[in-house]
């Protein structure tokens, strides 16, 4: 087979579902309406069931949902009718997701999700089935044909299922307020979460703290220099930063003078550094360290009081960048 006969069949298939999409969108109305007023005032959970290929959508649609601000949780329609309707309250809404509405499992499930929830929502392709018989409201995925060349595989019906519920989770978010800020509360880990939600405290290595004082003999300040990893130490003056002291200040004294045996931390410390406090923001720290061309913050409490080094690397290593 040819490439372009290979690109071709593909394309294919990209213009076969968003057909079918955009068919299905034009012809959304009352139902879904009332099937996101159910999802946003439910009491309980929601409950997507699915079976077959439906049900790895339904995973999918849970996910989605849990991480935009509705608790969801999944049922597998075989494992349902054995056991796993425990998880199932009268206070849940059920989303059942189905080509047919006709397998046997769903046949026998339908009527007992009506029954032991607040409402059942129906997603599906067929509007005379058993599962819409028993459904409160019904979301119609009806499509033409798959976009398998035998009509066969599940294609543009479960792309269907995956985008009605794509629909269902923007519009709850809209209907919820649901900001960038709540969406980093349920993404701590993820770029948007680390970017939002992290401090300077929770990306730096606390017991990474260099100081010496202003009477710190050029000795001393070596040590300390090269005790810690970041090349810089801080000039504590009691409890308050002085001044920083780092491997380019240490190389510009040794080019100046000849004799430096007696020189102290106070002599070549550079005064008015650059910090940050600990509960600022690790991507504003990331930004200061950009617009100044630095490599270091010296990190304060709210008292000014020392309290460590924020270098570079830290905040790379931890995924917070721009």
């Amino acid at each position: 087979m040819k490439n372009q006969e290979i690109i071709q069949i593909a394309q294919s298939v990209f213009d076969d579902e968003v057909k079918e999409l955009l068919q299905i969108g034009q012809n959304l109305g009352d139902e879904f309406c009332h099937a996101a007023e159910l999802l946003n005032f439910v009491k309980g959970k929601v409950v997507v069931v699915g079976v077959g290929k439906s049900a790895h959508i339904a995973n999918k649609l849970v996910a989605t949902f849990n991480s935009t601000g509705t608790p969801s949780q999944f049922l597998h329609a075989t494992e349902a009718i054995h056991g796993d309707l425990g998880l199932l309250g009268q206070d849940d809404v059920v989303i059942c997701i189905s080509k047919s509405g006709n397998s046997q499992e769903i046949k026998d499930l339908a009527p007992i999700l009506k029954r032991n929830s607040s409402a059942l929502i129906a997603m599906t392709g067929n509007l005379q089935s058993d599962l819409v018989k028993h459904a409160d409201v019904v979301l119609n995925t009806t499509v033409s044909r798959e976009a398998c060349p035998n009509n066969l595989a599940p294609t543009s019906s479960t792309t269907a299922q995956l985008v009605m519920g794509d629909a269902l989770a923007v519009v709850l978010m809209k209907m919820k307020n649901f900001t960038s800020q709540d969406f980093a509360k349920y993404h701590p880990g993820g770029a948007l979460g680390k970017r939002l939600l992290w401090s300077v405290s929770d990306v730096m290595d606390s017991f990474q703290r260099p100081l010496v004082n202003p009477n710190s003999t050029i000795y001393e300040v070596i040590d300390s220099l090269t005790s810690g990893r970041n090349g810089i130490t801080v000039v504590l003056d009691g409890e308050k930063v002085q001044g920083v002291i780092t491997d380019g200040d240490l190389r510009r004294m040794l080019q100046k003078h000849q004799d430096y045996s007696g020189l102290l931390a106070k002599d070549i410390l550079s005064s008015n550094p650059k910090i940050i406090y600990k509960d600022e923001k690790a991507v504003d720290a990331f930004h200061k360290l950009r617009d100044y061309n630095i490599g270091q913050l010296v990190v304060v409490d709210r008292d000014e009081k020392y309290f460590g080094i924020l270098d570079l690397h830290a905040l790379i290593k931890h995924g917070i960048e721009a």
